[in-house]
């Protein structure tokens, strides 16, 4: 669909992926899967763009913006913050459009604190334990859910 814009956001210690715990996270860096994601983007035929945080603050600015902007559907990995952040679940609620969250490792399987997700409430669905491939597949779900939402007129 011409003109439609999504947002990847990446949450805070993300930026360090390829260095951090290989064993949960593999080898990819942001960079790979920012790579990746605008990839598949062109592929889908949508704008993409991806944003990395690690300061609370500027991540809730950054949803803000998203709102202001229109984007047509939020893939988000908040990292810790899933576990954490009221103020970031309370940012994405102001959106409009469908959100998708994933995660590169299965947080079910992992530390019980990872169980508990703030955001899994208001997202269209969560995607999480397939590594790079979640994001990929998270792409997609918001694409999908975001088209969705403009055929019926729902956003």
């Amino acid at each position: 669909m011409a003109g439609m814009k999504l947002l990847v956001l990446h949450g805070v210690n993300l930026n360090m992926f390829g260095q951090r715990d290989p064993g949960h996270y593999g080898t990819a860096t942001l960079a790979d899967i920012d790579a990746a994601l605008q990839a598949l983007a062109g592929e889908l035929g949508v704008a993409l763009d991806c944003f990395q945080t690690n300061h609370e603050g500027a991540m809730c600015e950054r949803i803000h913006q998203a709102h202001l902007d229109a984007v047509d559907a939020v893939v988000i990995n908040a990292g810790a913050w899933t576990h954490t952040s009221v103020a970031i679940r309370d940012a994405l609620a102001i959106l409009q459009c469908p959100i998708v969250e994933v995660h590169m490792s299965n947080i079910h399987a992992r530390e019980p604190f990872r169980h508990q997700s703030f955001i899994a409430d208001i997202a269209r669905g969560q995607i999480c334990g397939f590594g790079v491939d979640s994001y990929l597949l998270g792409l997609r779900a918001g694409v999908s859910a975001a088209r969705a939402a403009i055929e019926t007129g729902s956003v």
